[in-house]
């Protein structure tokens, strides 16, 4: 017997018929002969319902209490599919994040998992049972107090208590059959991708691709663990996140470039105009931002004006964090001596991601040709071993993300891409 981590995403749960629908294929994959672990989301909306709900109660919510009331989602999901599994004859017990071992930092909204000691979640499987353990949450190692992983949260969860379980598999569950060359919802030729190695899913996911969350990858390649991407609401065969050496293609001779196009509506870009070109400004500017606990992504400087010594500073930055990072820089502006900051939030990114292109030459000319053909207008561009990003006008995202999916013949001959619970997620 192996054991199986499950994990289904709020679009499974969503309501009492997908739990049900759930509940039927956790008790079919335990009758397979697997012992099950199952990680559940809050159902539906219910965490962006209980946010706002704190946000109409208090303009600012203690993050203890914010992350005491959003646990309560997940507790919902795993109290009525565990009811659930009892109603088909088999004995499921529900365990929160602390009763199930995940042990945090003490960083309230983002906590990062520190260990996991699944004593009991072992004891209840060893039992017969099926256990249903409550994603996106844990216990601080210092204060004890409940803590929240952050989005995509439970994604993490699964895999982590899937290594410290030493399951065979991490399945994670969504609206989806798999990951797909390029968002459907955009790309309606977009392909389902067999086999996907770490590196390429952790380029995708960074670059704005949502179906599975960036530290869940991270934690998965760090410790070897297979995840299987695949779909409740259907039987097939899903995407297979493995090494790079595990990927196997089809056909070697005709080995793909690109894997994927992925795209992120979430950015902002902050100009910083008017910059002394000398040692040190930059590094005052980013310093500022990075004390304000702000990522960065993309950063070009212009080459300083001869004339007045003076140069310009873009970068990238998600959205939410626009106005903090403003506030931070509007304090250096004696201190470092630039002219003005400029904002946009109307921009978006699209990034193409293979690992073949690092061995393929011209796969930027060719991107950026489909790009200008498209009449699309690139802002700025940064790129990796195994990816390059571009920096457009929010509306021009589509036209750059079916612009790039068609010149790398990324494309299915018919549709395969179907979004099941209508999120995605």
């Amino acid at each position: 017997m192996g054991i199986v981590v499950q994990k289904y995403g709020g679009s499974s749960v969503a309501d009492a018929a997908g739990i049900k629908r759930v509940a039927q294929r956790i008790v079919n994959t335990k009758k397979a002969g697997h012992q099950v672990v199952v990680v559940v989301s809050a159902m539906g909306d219910t965490t962006d319902d209980l946010i706002d709900l704190a946000n109409e109660v208090s303009p600012l919510p203690p993050a203890r209490e914010l992350d005491m009331l959003l646990t309560a989602g997940e507790r919902i999901s795993m109290a009525v599919l565990a009811m659930a599994i009892h109603d088909l004859g088999h004995e499921a017990r529900s365990f929160t994040g602390s009763q199930a071992g995940v042990i945090t930092d003490a960083e309230h909204g983002r906590a990062k998992i520190i260990d996991v000691t699944p004593g009991r979640i072992e004891a209840a499987i060893g039992e017969g049972a099926i256990a249903i353990v409550a994603g996106f949450q844990g216990v601080s190692q210092t204060t004890k107090d409940i803590t929240t992983l952050g989005r995509g949260g439970s994604d993490t969860t699964a895999v982590a208590l899937a290594v410290a379980l030493k399951a065979d598999v991490c399945e994670i569950y969504s609206d989806v059959d798999g990951i797909f060359t390029a968002d459907p919802r955009i790309e309606p030729r977009a392909r389902k991708v067999p086999r996907i190695s770490y590196e390429e899913t952790l380029e995708m996911a960074a670059q704005g691709a949502k179906i599975l969350h960036l530290r869940c990858v991270e934690y998965a390649r760090r410790y070897d663990m297979p995840i299987h991407v695949r779909s409740s609401f259907s039987e097939k065969e899903g995407t297979w996140v493995v090494k790079a050496e595990d990927v196997v293609q089809e056909d070697t001779m005709e080995a793909a470039i690109i894997t994927g196009v992925a795209h992120d509506r979430s950015q902002a870009k902050i100009t910083v105009v008017g910059v002394p070109d000398k040692p040190g400004e930059a590094a005052a500017i980013f310093r500022a931002v990075a004390e304000a606990q702000i990522n960065i992504d993309m950063i070009v400087q212009n080459v300083s004006a001869a004339a007045t010594s003076l140069t310009d500073i873009s970068f990238t930055l998600p959205a939410g964090e626009g106005q903090t990072a403003m506030t931070a820089l509007s304090r250096l502006k004696d201190a470092v001596g630039f002219d003005s900051l400029q904002y946009d939030d109307s921009v978006g990114k699209v990034s193409i991601v293979g690992a073949g292109m690092s061995s393929s030459p011209g796969i930027s000319a060719r991107f950026f040709e489909a790009l200008s053909e498209a009449g699309v207008n690139i802002e700025m561009i940064s790129t990796s071993e195994i990816r390059v990003s571009v920096v457009v006008a929010e509306t021009q995202v589509e036209a750059a993300v079916n612009a790039a999916h068609a010149a790398f013949d990324l494309g299915s001959d018919e549709i395969e891409a179907v979004v099941y619970g209508g999120t995605g997620r």
